[in-house]
């Protein structure tokens, strides 16, 4: 299926950002926006749970409108609502801790412009991040780097930075709503346009700054709770399992080789022939990931590097587990909950209101 470009030569575009909390970063990220914007172009700000009138000074600028939801009901909820009321032919979806450059919007404008085949594109993180600290850094640079190193003809959609043809997104039903928190309910949207016969675009040119500070217990959260495990079961769900992005197929060799020298790790404390292998298998490990800490070494040098390992190490660890936990409960679904509403660990977890 190839989306239809509207007969105006000149293409519109509704930015939609849903918001949640007041932050700093949200200021320049409507800054940042309103400087790119075109004369055709609107900002819609979608307040998901904040008192309306602390966004009242916004409403006095040009072309942004302001809409309202009363009480949190998640990212997915808040766009499809900035969607619905949306003028452009392009719907373009950013975080509120984000900010774009001047010209963002004109070369996201010029992807649909020149290939009309696309109905969605997506970008990226940019290489500098704006928090200092080690967690933010590692957490943002690896998210470039993967976007930087993946495949164009993309698989998934990105709520971050991503932008849809009104027509496509509004034929599918817009976000799934049933994410209460952010989670992957751009991935899944991703995966029906795909599946409904539309293309996404990577485009590694279109880049946002994040502002969000990250911390340890913040990343095994959101990145196991609210990513590894939901995205899983998508996957399991579809059975597709892709060889892009987060998942390549070298991911899943890194996955493999961690667990494997865990296992003989612990059988060489009673066996200690098994302490070789151990130590062959942890070398494959890292020569096989030798170019992700290439990259790091050459953004933030040799120290920040090393460190990185065992924070990618245990991402590998984490990814398992997740891999692991949905399998089991997706056999014990089927084999003893199989009528619907049940149980089903995952969505009632992302059902939950969001705690800040």
């Amino acid at each position: 299926m190839t989306a239809q470009k509207p007969n105006s030569k000149l293409l519109s575009v509704s930015v939609i950002i849903p918001v949640h909390k007041l932050t700093k970063a949200f200021d320049q990220c409507i800054n940042s926006t309103i400087k790119a914007l075109r004369p055709c172009d609107e900002i819609i700000i979608v307040a998901d749970g904040i008192d309306l009138n602390v966004l009242e000074f916004l409403s006095e600028k040009p072309q942004i409108k302001i809409l309202a939801n009363k009480k949190i009901s998640g990212p997915g909820v808040a766009r499809n609502l900035g969607a619905l009321s949306a003028k452009g032919d392009i719907l373009f979806f950013i975080d509120s801790d984000v900010t774009m450059q001047p010209d963002t919007i004109q070369k996201v404008i010029s992807v649909f412009r020149n290939e009309k085949e696309i109905a969605a594109i997506i970008g990226s993180y940019d290489d500098e991040p704006a928090d200092k600290n080690f967690i933010s850094q590692y957490k943002n640079l690896l998210h470039h780097y993967v976007h930087q190193t993946s495949n164009e003809s993309a698989s998934t959609f990105w709520g971050a930075c991503g932008a849809v043809k009104k027509d496509a997104f509004i034929s599918l039903g817009g976000y799934n709503e049933d994410y209460v928190k952010p989670s992957i309910e751009d991935i899944e949207l991703g995966y029906r346009l795909v599946n409904a016969g539309y293309k996404i675009r990577l485009c590694k040119e279109i880049q946002v700054k994040h502002y969000k500070r990250w911390t340890f217990s913040l990343l095994i959260k959101t990145d196991f709770l609210n990513r590894a495990l939901p995205w899983t079961k998508l996957m399991v769900h579809h059975n597709r399992f892709l060889n892009d992005l987060n998942l390549k197929n070298s991911s899943r060799f890194s996955v493999v080789l961690l667990f494997l020298s865990l296992v003989f790790l612990v059988i060489s404390f009673w066996i200690k022939d098994f302490s070789l292998p151990t130590i062959i298998i942890l070398f494959l490990l890292l020569t096989s990931n030798y170019h992700v800490y290439s990259f790091f070494k050459k953004k933030r040098g040799l120290l920040f590097a090393l460190k990185v390992i065992p924070f990618h190490w245990l991402y590998f660890f984490y990814s398992g587990i997740a891999f692991g936990i949905v399998i089991v409960m997706d056999l014990l679904e089927r084999t003893f909950f199989s009528s619907p509403g049940k149980t089903n660990i995952v969505a009632n977890y992302l059902k939950k209101p969001v705690q800040e």
